[in-house]
């Protein structure tokens, strides 16, 4: 009886439990820097499997251009034949300054390790970029099968660098595309885990077009004033689990875009940042198809949103059989959000017929406070409203208890089970 009058009490404390959850990623993300997944069974194992940037003739100082190192060690490793794992060895405690490189499969090699020990950075000189087609990327790895990239290092973008020049920062300079650090594109049976992955230029990691993924024990960081920089985005992927996770970043911390089926997520404390969001979805008049999204024991503190759906006006296809539950909300603005009219262009957005349908979405076990009044917002399209939205066993306050919340509900078929504050569509917009 004791035990469970302790349970009940952590529980009815959203900020007790955010600070013990953020306490335990905090370990599991730490205790993994001195060691990595590759283990040293493999690192001290057969020479010929380990493929050092040092022996490609890295400098490691953070001053000379490192990318051909890289690049040539991959090359080496992916095209070996090796029954055990290749491993690309990034060596401890040393800094590989590194220009936009390309890593791509197949490869003849069983499997695939980037073991980061020490830290890749990205080269300060924007310029870099700018000489070239491709400003939107910066570490791409791109068809492989088997890869698993770890190892308890970091992966530094010197965003810094970048942000200042963001039309978002400056509303005089026109908008253009900045690096994302980490892109995976046409994987499978894909591993991240055990990183650190600071200052991107923009996003810090992103998976697109990949199957079976495994995301584990990163922790994303970057101010929360720094532009664009969501924490994991992932769009055109399926079959995907990202847990243990600690993200603070100046945008989404998982941004779950068109495409993506079948993810789960757990464990994540995100914060400050946008929230957890599935979108945006149907920009400039685009389908989108989402389905089987589970996210689970999150915690958010500080966030712009909670748990948010957004999609814009014009789009078509469907976001559907999306749960979010188990999550614990500090001071969050707009802690339950879908909004059908989402618009973020230089310009208003027109009003339009279609829209992307928003079904069979459950908002379960929610509680925390918010700075916000309303608590939960339904802005769902008069056209294509959302149906089938679940909310049970919500209790959200006033951050300090200093005012009533409502909910707001326009275009919206839901139903309630259980307790659930503030009480559902107790006003109109």
């Amino acid at each position: 009886m004791a035990s469970s009058k302790l349970l009940l009490a952590f529980w009815a404390s959203p900020l007790l439990a955010l600070l013990f959850f953020s306490n335990v990623l905090e370990a599991a993300v730490t205790s993994n820097n001195g060691s990595s997944n590759v283990d040293a069974k493999l690192i001290n194992g057969r020479s010929q499997s380990v493929f050092s940037l040092d022996a490609f003739g890295a400098r490691g100082d953070g001053k000379h251009d490192d990318t051909q190192a890289l690049a040539k060690a991959w090359k080496a490793a992916c095209s070996s034949s090796s029954s055990r794992p290749a491993v690309v060895l990034v060596p401890r405690g040393k800094r590989y300054l590194l220009k936009l490189v390309t890593l791509s499969g197949p490869c003849k090699a069983a499997s695939m390790v980037v073991a980061v020990q020490g830290t890749l950075v990205a080269s300060p000189n924007r310029a870099a970029w700018d000489a070239g087609k491709d400003r939107r990327h910066w570490i791409v790895f791109r068809g492989v099968d088997k890869l698993a990239v770890n190892g308890g290092g970091a992966v530094d973008g010197n965003g810094q660098r970048w942000w200042p020049y963001s039309c978002k920062i400056n509303k005089a300079l026109p908008c253009k595309e900045a690096p994302t650090a980490l892109s995976f594109h046409f994987c499978t049976n894909l591993k991240v885990q055990d990183l650190k992955i600071v200052n991107s230029q923009q996003i810090h990691m992103s998976i697109e077009d990949c199957n079976n993924v495994q995301v584990a024990r990163l922790s994303i960081t970057a101010p929360g004033t720094s532009p664009n920089t969501d924490g994991i985005h992932i769009t055109r992927s399926r079959d995907l689990h990202v847990t243990n996770c600690k993200i603070k970043t100046g945008d989404d911390c998982m941004s779950i875009e068109n495409g993506t089926h079948n993810l789960y997520v757990s464990k994540v404390v995100c914060g400050p940042g946008h929230g957890i969001s599935i979108g945006s979805l149907g920009d400039d008049n685009s389908r989108a198809e989402v389905s089987g999204i589970t996210i689970d024991t999150v915690q958010l503190y500080g966030t712009a949103n909670g748990a948010r759906i957004k999609t814009y006006q014009g789009g078509s296809g469907y976001a559907r059989d999306i749960t979010f539950q188990n999550m614990i909300m500090d001071n969050v603005k707009n802690p339950i959000i879908i909004d059908q009219n989402y618009c973020d262009k230089a310009k208003p957005c027109k009003e339009q017929g279609s829209a992307v349908e928003v079904s069979n979405v459950v908002f379960k076990n929610i509680r925390g406070t918010t700075v916000t009044r309303d608590a939960i917002k339904l802005n769902c399209s008069k056209n294509v409203p959302c149906r089938g939205i679940a909310l049970q066993d919500i209790n959200i306050k006033m951050e300090g208890n200093k005012g009533a919340i409502e909910s707001t509900c326009q275009n919206a078929k839901w139903r309630k089970s259980g307790t659930v504050l503030p009480q559902p569509c107790t006003a109109k917009n």
